[in-house]
């Protein structure tokens, strides 16, 4: 069976209709490679999932599962082993990752310009900057926003959607003369 997946759009922020900050490719393909491991270990919490597995499920290819469990293992997010019968597993539960940690995982620091704390490349203009320092309160803003976000709730959008909320928006929404019904599953029949 392939994997369901919930997109949520967290990974983009507009402004005045412009894309300004954009987690890569690879970021997003972690994700969901955490979410067929959770998925895949059906409640079993060491049970080891392959890399075939892992690339059928996610359809992704097997050169980048492997960067991503060798980035993931690295940062401590994901058991893996060698060998026959090897494979790998979350180091822990969804419900205690983070989005932020799977972002500095895959892309390291959040960073938002070089002159912030953390920032790999030192800032060239530094010394006659007035803004030298004050990113950091906006970098800090962006991370603990993902910090927030467990990938227990990115995976289950009645977290993200709880049912009273989508029934509220339902409501308000009808009542503009806008008609709303509710989403089809793919195994629904038109």
């Amino acid at each position: 069976t392939k994997m369901v997946c919930y997109c949520v759009s967290f990974a983009t922020i507009s402004f005045y209709g412009g894309k300004m900050l954009r987690l890569n490719r690879l970021t997003d393909y972690a994700i969901l490679v955490m979410g067929a491991l959770a998925m895949r270990a059906d409640g079993n919490d060491l049970r080891l999932i392959s890399s075939t597995e892992l690339a059928s499920a996610t359809n992704l290819n097997q050169p980048t599962i492997a960067k991503l469990v060798k980035l993931l293992t690295t940062a401590g997010l994901v058991h893996s082993q060698r060998g026959v019968g090897g494979g790998c597993r979350l180091s822990k539960p969804v419900s205690e990752i983070s989005v932020a940690e799977v972002v500095i995982a895959v892309e390291g620091p959040i960073a938002l310009t070089d002159c912030v704390e953390g920032a790999i490349d030192p800032c060239a203009v530094q010394q006659g900057c007035f803004l030298s320092g004050h990113w950091n309160r906006i970098n800090t803003a962006i991370y603990d926003a993902l910090k927030e976000v467990s990938l227990a709730e990115l995976f289950d959008p009645s977290h993200m959607f709880p049912a009273d909320l989508t029934a509220d928006l339902t409501t308000d929404l009808n009542k503009t003369g806008l008609s709303v019904q509710p989403a089809r599953s793919s195994g629904d029949k038109m």
